[in-house]
């Protein structure tokens, strides 16, 4: 789990939110979902900072469209099981399985994280 800060659309203060950024072909990503507050933040500002403990890492955000976001959300089980619970209570995937969240593309933004 990581903090992710990201500027309000509306004030520019940061808002902050846990997020699990996850690997995949040595690319990070992080995954949220189409109309959560802390996503349209992302979209309009295209940064946001990561933290970790006491360490801070100021990053540029590129959101996948649509059609590549299913690779990502295929990885998502395998990378992040402790985040799978939470996206099928949310109603995002109704399985825990890989092509569920395949398949939730449309319900999902998926962001490039670039350091």
């Amino acid at each position: 789990m990581r903090l992710f800060s990201v500027p309000g659309r509306r004030s520019g203060e940061l808002r902050t939110t846990p997020v699990s950024p996850l690997t995949m072909s040595g690319l990070r990503y992080v995954v949220g979902l189409q109309d959560a507050d802390w996503v349209k933040n992302a979209r309009t500002a295209g940064w946001g900072i990561l933290t970790c403990g006491r360490n801070e890492e100021r990053v540029v955000l590129v959101e996948l469209p649509p059609e590549e976001c299913a690779p990502v959300l295929r990885a998502f089980p395998r990378e992040v099981p402790h985040g799978v619970e939470f996206l099928v209570r949310l109603g995002i995937a109704d399985s825990p399985d890989s092509e569920a969240f395949a398949a939730a593309a449309p319900r999902c933004a998926v962001f490039r994280i670039e350091g």
